[in-house]
C-alpha cells in the first residue's frame, strides 16, 4: 500500500516510523511518503496559510497551496485524498479496514483553524475526524490513521495477535471485552473466576457476553 501524508512538519513523523506496527511493515507492505506543503507552495517565503476572510483567530491552510502540492505529486491523477478535519466523518474501524486494502491513499493534515473549505469540497474526496475537538498539531490525526492502517497490513502484528481485534466481527461490532492479569486478587478486587478456570469455551462465552 502507498500512503502519502501532506504536512507542514514531515519530521514530526520520525518517531512513528520507528515504532511498531509502522516500522514492521515500512518498506514492505507499506510505502509511506511525507510531503511538505512548503516545498511546493506558490507563495513567497514558504507561506502556506493565511488569515480567514471575515476575521477570527488562527490561520487557515490555503487552497492554492494544497492544490500545488497535489499537482506536484500526482499531476492531474490524484489518488483517494482524505482531509483530516474535526468536521469530517467519524473515523471507525470499518473505515480503517476499507483504507487498509486500498492501493493508494493521500492524507491532508492542517493546523490551527484547519483548511480553506474549498480544499475539503473540491480537492479532497473525503474528510475524516478522529473526534469532535480541535488540536494545535494537525498531524496527530494523520498519525492516528497511519498507525490504524499499518496494524491491519499483513505482517504488522505477531501471528495470532490480530485474531480478535477490537471492533471485529467476532465481537459483534463491540469495542472490547474486559481484560485482567495478575495478581488474581488485589485489595479485595478479584478476577472473575471463569477467567481462572482454564475452560476456554466458557471463557470465550464470557468474553462475548461482556463486550462493550
Amino acid at each position: 500500500m502507498q500512503l502519502d501524508v501532506f504536512t507542514l512538519v514531515p519530521h514530526a513523523f520520525a518517531w512513528l516510523t520507528e515504532q511498531r506496527p509502522v516500522a514492521t511493515v515500512l518498506g514492505g507492505e507499506l510505502d509511506l511518503r511525507l510531503f511538505s506543503y512548503r516545498e511546493t507552495t506558490p507563495l513567497r517565503n514558504g507561506q502556506v496559510d493565511d488569515d480567514p476572510y471575515g476575521g477570527g483567530a488562527g490561520m487557515v491552510l490555503r487552497v492554492d497551496v494544497v492544490a500545488a502540492a497535489l499537482a506536484a505529486a500526482y499531476g492531474d491523477r490524484p489518488p483517494r485524498v482524505i482531509a483530516l478535519s474535526p468536521q469530517g466523518r467519524q473515523l471507525t474501524q470499518e473505515i480503517v479496514e476499507e483504507l487498509a486494502v486500498a492501493e493508494h491513499v493521500a492524507l491532508l493534515s492542517a493546523r490551527f483553524e484547519g483548511f480553506d473549505e474549498r480544499i475539503v469540497q473540491h480537492l479532497a474526496t473525503d474528510a475524516l475526524s478522529i473526534g469532535p475537538y480541535v488540536l494545535s498539531n494537525g498531524d496527530l490525526p494523520a498519525m492516528v490513521l497511519v498507525d490504524a492502517i499499518a496494524r491491519r497490513l499483513p505482517g504488522a502484528l505477531s501471528e495470532g495477535s490480530g485474531e480478535l481485534e477490537s471492533f471485529s466481527d467476532q465481537l459483534g461490532g463491540g469495542l472490547e471485552y474486559p481484560h485482567y492479569t495478575r495478581p488474581a486478587e488485589f485489595r479485595g478486587w478479584r478476577v472473575p473466576d471463569v477467567l481462572l478456570s482454564g475452560d476456554h469455551a466458557r471463557i470465550e462465552s464470557w468474553r462475548k457476553e461482556h463486550v462493550r
